[in-house]
């Protein structure tokens, strides 16, 4: 079986990874010229992590990573006013650069990946897909993956248009990284955030003396600012902290984008399927978005490769409709908490500042702070131990 994988991050990778294991013919393309680098922190733990130990990467995500102990708000002057500690002994999670994540996967995919190249048409057919590259190519594939993200070109082509699918959540989110040894040993190994009703700027420490930052903020037009880092100055630099200083220094690859969710009722379209935040984006908000990302390729690979696959759409049919039904429940309980939790990473008041802060509070009384943590962890894990692979 050929298949197309567009879109080369953490779900195209992962589905890659698995795939080729399987005796695939895979090729992937990707729109970024290059390797994508930058991004942001995330804290991965759940049914991604469960993956990347049966792909044998977990002991070198932990060794990339970081072990963040504390979760810390403080105000303008940089004093802490409530937070939480890590518990000791969770040994599966571990914060890192997305792009870490990304190349830890990537250094085991042996398939070809054609950079600065995207898909520019598609042709459905019984038999295969007809796929014309932005290069001028064309592939004949038994099957399509759009994993190419929540912006996804592969789903405008064969589903529709963005506009269809997408549900804004009132929020920009921005994020980049800087060297600043200084700072980066001021914040230390915990996760320190700056709340004001409706917006969030958080900074952790990264090795080589360098910070990684991201902000989040209230803005009820979806549109872009014309130019991203001078909205960011103009939005947090009067919020005191380390603002001032470090949005003077806001490098060329700023990460900048609307915070969404994308919701569609079907996830493939004869030999045309999506993957990851092309048809499951989670948002910021409620995390997880990588962690769902990697189950959701094994799923689908598990659904592909599970069992005889002699080329008949009706075959291929069936695996794809497995694939979204057991899928889709998770995505959608987590989708469902984003929108819950949106109050609490973003207060839009003093108020719910204030009560955040005593939940918090009340985490860390003996034995809660596990109980919080999970709480912060929907389903996923059955993913995991429901599968064949």
């Amino acid at each position: 079986m050929r298949v197309l994988i567009c879109g080369a991050g953490i779900a195209g990778l992962t589905l890659a990874w698995h795939l080729e294991r399987a005796g695939w013919e895979v090729e992937l393309v990707e729109r970024a010229p290059a390797f994508r680098e930058g991004g942001y922190m995330i804290d991965f733990y759940g049914a991604g992590y469960e993956i990347a130990r049966r792909m044998g990467i977990d002991g070198r995500l932990r060794e990339v990573g970081y072990q963040i102990n504390e979760l810390r708000y403080v105000d303008r002057h940089g004093r802490r006013t409530s937070g939480a500690r890590v518990p000791s002994g969770f040994d599966r999670l571990v914060s890192l650069l997305r792009v870490d994540l990304a190349r830890a996967i990537a250094d085991g995919v042996h398939a070809k990946i054609w950079y600065g190249t995207g898909v520019a048409a598609v042709d459905r057919h019984e038999d295969g897909v007809e796929v014309r590259l932005t290069d001028g190519t064309h592939r004949e594939v038994d099957l399509l993956v759009g994993a190419d993200g929540a912006h996804s070109v592969v789903r405008g082509l064969a589903f529709g248009s963005e506009e269809r699918f997408e549900r804004y959540l009132g929020h920009h989110v921005a994020a980049y990284v800087i060297a600043d040894e200084r700072l980066s040993e001021q914040i230390g190994m915990r996760y320190q955030m700056l709340t004001v009703p409706g917006s969030m700027a958080g900074a952790y420490a990264l090795r080589g003396g360098r910070l990684a930052l991201l902000f989040l903020r209230r803005e009820p037009d979806p549109a872009l600012p014309a130019d991203p880092a001078a909205a960011l100055r103009d939005h947090f630099g009067p919020l005191g902290w380390i603002l001032p200083e470090v949005l003077d220094r806001v490098p060329a690859d700023l990460y900048y984008d609307q915070v969404t969710q994308i919701e569609i009722e079907r996830w493939s379209r004869g030999r045309v399927v999506l993957v990851g935040d092309a048809c499951q984006a989670v948002s910021l908000f409620a995390g997880h978005g990588a962690s769902l990302g990697m189950a959701a390729a094994w799923v689908l690979a598990d659904e592909l490769t599970g069992e005889p696959v002699d080329g008949r759409a009706a075959d291929l049919a069936a695996a794809l409709d497995r694939y979204q039904r057991r899928m889709r429940p998770v995505i959608a309980e987590t989708q469902a908490f984003g929108r819950r939790f949106i109050e609490w990473l973003a207060p839009s008041s003093g108020l719910r500042i204030v009560m955040r802060d005593w939940l918090l509070r009340l985490a860390a009384l003996p034995g809660a702070d596990r109980l919080f943590l999970r709480s912060l962890t929907p389903g996923g894990h059955r993913l995991i131990t429901g599968g064949r692979a």
